[in-house]
């Protein structure tokens, strides 16, 4: 929860240079599963205002849990799973990491060309972004053991030059607003060559920032990947305590840490990857269309509309959250820098990322999961018939319940953050106000985009 009527200002993308490396797009990840989506049968106004208000109503629930001691309690609360140093996993896991990006490397370029009989496809959009990510925050994060960069980069040699301070995770925020807009615009969902050779470039580039900066600084810093999965897995209720070792949580806990954000540029990140989740199916909408076929037809070019769309839609983001971080400070009439204030509030923006990731992908995942395993279980065979999943008509609740869950989850942490922020209890509530007003219409957003019936990417 945060942020105050939209979230805005800030932070530029230099990804223009693929608008002619790409040419003419025809889909993006969810082309394999295109027409997942359809529209609900009951009024919009009625769930668009019951998700609003059920936001509304948990954050007076919560308002009424003032004693600090409990809230303590609770986010105390573990219980430890497995002591660390855990060798045999940790190079298993190691070793699925690299078999899976061989796989794609060689299954890429020398396998079928149909995207859904294609494993290099299936298991970049469908085994790793769809159901590796919703591990990652419904589990634990697995990923920097998987991770089959980083696990090359231990064999590679470092120059250990210093990495320049002032540039903190900004290039991790470029990098993921320029990955989301490439996933977007291009047809690395059909063209199993193209994704192929995105992967070997990006591949090539992740190890050679590792060896100049050294692994630690660039998986940490730079790396918007393994940013993402890092972040997601503070959702989990599974966590790695400092000495390896794991321990269980409750889900959402760990985003009430201190310095779990730290600095500006780490609050735009978590600002982007909200924003991106959105934007990913907000531009598959029949409301996109709609709105944007004007501005085509007046000779805006399709390649330049969306990265200025997503360039646009991630300033009106974090301007917004700025302005209710300010707007906090005068409701809670702090003299706390309004810059300490964006850092606490930021993590629970994670949640509801969360929440929407996994309202948008459940469906793709099970729809497209028995694909996967025919084509890992015969890689270079194509065949006609490819198998998938139906889900029921009943399914689209789900991703909308999921959206609300994702959001009552963000309230609850940003509760517990605002307490363990204030002395004043008062100043602890009032300091939320704005941030609900905007979770409450972030809310309704979410439910509406995911409400959509699926179409086409449009003027591609």
């Amino acid at each position: 929860m945060t942020a105050r009527r939209r979230r805005v200002t800030a932070a530029a993308v230099g990804s223009l240079c693929w608008l002619f490396a790409v040419g003419t797009a025809s889909a993006h990840g969810g082309s394999l599963a295109a027409g997942g989506r359809e529209s609900l049968t009951i009024p919009t106004w009625l769930f668009l205002s019951t998700g609003g208000a059920a936001v509304g109503a948990s954050f007076l629930l919560a308002s009424f849990v003032t004693d600090r001691s409990f809230v303590e309690r609770v986010h105390s609360w573990g219980t430890p799973l497995v002591d660390g140093g855990v060798r045999i996993p940790r190079l298993l896991g190691r070793t699925v990491g690299l078999l899976g990006l061989a796989a794609v490397l060689v299954v890429g370029f020398l396998g079928p060309t149909t995207p859904r009989t294609n494993l290099a496809i299936l298991l970049v959009w469908v085994g790793w972004w769809a159901g590796l990510a919703m591990t990652t925050y419904l589990v634990g994060n697995s990923w920097r053991v998987l991770n089959p960069l980083s696990t090359l980069a231990l064999v590679l040699p470092s120059l250990d030059r210093d990495y320049p301070e002032r540039l903190g995770a900004w290039p991790s925020v470029v990098g993921l607003l320029a990955l989301v807009w490439l996933e977007v615009v291009s047809p690395l969902a059909d063209d199993a060559r193209l994704l192929a050779t995105v992967v070997l470039g990006y591949s090539v580039l992740t190890l050679a920032g590792a060896v100049v900066f050294g692994r630690e600084t660039w998986f940490d810093d730079v790396d918007p990947v393994e940013r993402v999965f890092r972040y997601y897995g503070r959702v989990a209720p599974v966590g790695r305590r400092g000495d390896g070792s794991l321990h269980l949580r409750l889900p959402g806990i760990a985003l009430s840490e201190r310095r779990l954000v730290d600095g500006a540029d780490e609050v735009a990140f978590v600002v982007a990857l909200l924003w991106v989740t959105t934007y990913d199916g907000l531009v598959t909408t029949p409301g996109w269309r709609d709105l944007t076929t004007p501005l085509v037809d007046a000779g805006l070019p399709a390649h330049l509309l969306y990265p200025l769309a997503l360039l646009a839609g991630f300033a009106l983001f974090l301007g917004v959250y700025r302005l209710a971080v300010r707007a906090s400070t005068r409701t809670a009439e702090t003299y706390l820098a309004p810059d300490e204030l964006a850092e606490r509030f930021a993590p629970p923006l994670l949640a509801i990322a969360a929440g929407y990731h996994f309202a948008h992908y459940l469906g793709y995942f099970l729809f497209l999961a028995p694909a996967l395993g025919a084509a890992t279980l015969a890689p270079f065979a194509d065949p006609v018939s490819v198998p998938v999943y139906q889900l029921p008509g009943w399914f689209g609740g789900v991703a909308l319940a999921s959206v609300v869950v994702g959001h009552l989850l963000a309230i609850w942490v940003a509760h517990a953050a605002a307490f363990d922020l204030f002395p004043s209890r008062l100043q602890a509530i009032r300091s939320q106000y704005p941030f609900v007003a905007v979770m409450v219409f972030y809310t309704m957003t979410s439910l509406w985009v995911v409400s959509r019936p699926e179409v086409p990417l449009p003027h591609l």
